[in-house]
């Protein structure tokens, strides 16, 4: 007879899985969008020559690929983090138990080399621009770089906390990230890439060989979402699930008693 604590762990099981896919999804999705819009020889350089206009419209197409993501069927089983920041900022707000939290960042970072390496096609293209690896900026000193991504995952995790926890927002969160991300990439991609998720550093990182300043991709990130959970520390309470979007559908009701709200 199947025990309850192996019928939770084949539910965890399809969780990491769903979330190795999305991760895997976005990497190679926003990714070639960046190396469409960017790489050496690419005609979307010709029709869009303002560089500020392509990387605003960069972001928002990557963002779509996330939103995507999340209103997918990986991201009806896994609720769609897709992000380290993203899971540690669910497992601080005590929505998601340690294991669970490890189970996602190790299914994060294993889709997002999985994501990558189908990069690899896009050949000198995607060379000319590190296969869209995120490296600081030129003239910039560590601290800033850490500072630009610090703040940038605040406001991703503070738009996230805000949205999540309002009952009238929250059905519009995923709609909510190609904008938000229009806007802070053009500000600050000048200085770190505006990265704002390891995993998305990680994949282009593994198959370029350009780790500069890889340390910075987590750190700075997890600071960014430290600052945006106890900014939003009132909110906490009103999160229901470490989901993102299909907040009802819940198999074995493990997200809902991860979040003491079963």
């Amino acid at each position: 007879m199947t025990t309850e604590s192996a019928k939770d762990w084949r539910v965890r099981g399809r969780l990491f899985c769903s979330e190795a896919i999305g991760t895997a999804v976005l990497v190679f999705g926003g990714l070639s969008v960046v190396v469409a819009m960017f790489g050496d020889g690419s005609p979307v350089r010709r029709i869009v020559p303002n560089e500020l206009l392509r990387t605003a419209l960069s972001a928002f197409l990557f963002g779509c690929v996330g939103t995507a993501v999340t209103l997918s069927r990986v991201g009806k089983e896994s609720g769609a983090h897709i992000n380290p920041a993203v899971t540690m900022g669910f497992w601080m707000m005590r929505k998601l138990d340690t294991r669970a939290a490890a189970g996602y960042i190790v299914a994060q970072l294993l889709g997002a080399s999985l994501g990558a390496l189908p990069l690899l096609a896009w050949g000198s293209m995607g060379r000319s621009v590190a296969f869209g690896a995120t490296i600081p900026g030129a003239g910039y000193s560590t601290a800033s770089v850490v500072m630009g991504e610090a703040v940038t995952t605040f406001g991703l995790v503070a738009t996230l906390c805000i949205c999540l926890a309002s009952r009238r927002l929250r059905p519009y969160t995923p709609f909510v990230i190609p904008f938000l991300y229009a806007v802070m990439v053009p500000l600050e991609a000048h200085i770190s890439g505006t990265s704002t998720n390891p995993a998305r550093t990680f994949g282009p990182a593994l198959i370029s060989g350009r780790w500069d300043g890889w340390w910075i991709y987590w750190v700075g990130p997890m600071l960014g979402m430290l600052a945006a959970i106890l900014a939003c520390s009132s909110l906490v309470k009103r999160i229901s699930v470490a989901k993102l979007y299909h907040f009802e559908t819940d198999r074995r009701r493990l997200f809902h008693r991860m979040a003491g709200t079963s």
